[in-house]
């Protein structure tokens, strides 16, 4: 397992390397055939407002799924504890899962069951890209992209849709469950309701 660590406001120094390393072996130990590579990101935040400003951000590669998990504490090793135990707990739900599957049949969740809210006012957009990422898209049912949705811990995941082959969102909703965005127009999605 490849393990690579950045500091942004802090210097990464050999007892902090040897504490991640430590706690995440313990951590992910046994998981270590699944997990190719760890990225572990430590910041301090430096605004005195912020009650929580040591922050370790960690993002496993396990084969072609992506993990990612946030914590934030007063005290870095805190952080880093926090954040090793959550993966930890990912990962075992990962493969529980994807256990579960080779045991069961498969469900199929419709386009339709996943509509998204219409927008309630538009936000402003920064004038300017700000920050660039750039991942492998290979094509996922909804129900891929909903486990992903729950690995990355973020509110919303981009997927190419296997059926239509279109570029999809879904996200988490604010008052439960999830929906889904889709182009329209292509012949796939349903027509526009009035």
């Amino acid at each position: 397992m490849k393990l690579v660590i950045h500091g942004k406001n802090i210097a990464i120094t050999d007892p902090i390397r040897a504490y991640v390393e430590s706690k995440l072996d313990k951590a992910l130990g046994h998981f270590n055939g699944l997990i190719t590579e760890v990225d572990a990101h430590l910041s301090v935040a430096r605004n005195p407002r912020i009650h929580d400003t040591h922050i370790a951000e960690i993002t496993l590669y396990v084969g072609g799924t992506v993990m990612r998990a946030e914590e934030r504490s007063e005290n870095l090793y805190a952080s880093i504890d926090l954040v090793a135990d959550k993966l930890a707990r990912k990962v075992r739900k990962f493969k529980e899962k994807k256990q579960a599957k080779l045991h069961s049949t498969p469900v199929l969740v419709t386009p339709a069951e996943l509509v998204p809210p219409q927008p309630q006012s538009v936000p402003e957009l920064p004038k300017e890209v700000v920050r660039r990422k750039y991942f492998a898209m290979p094509p996922m049912t909804v129900d891929e992209a909903l486990e992903q949705l729950e690995l990355v811990d973020h509110d919303f995941y981009v997927f190419r849709n296997v059926e239509t082959g279109e570029i999809n969102v879904v996200y988490e909703r604010n008052h439960g469950g999830y929906g889904l965005i889709q182009p329209r127009g292509n012949g796939h999605a349903p027509p526009k309701s009035h």
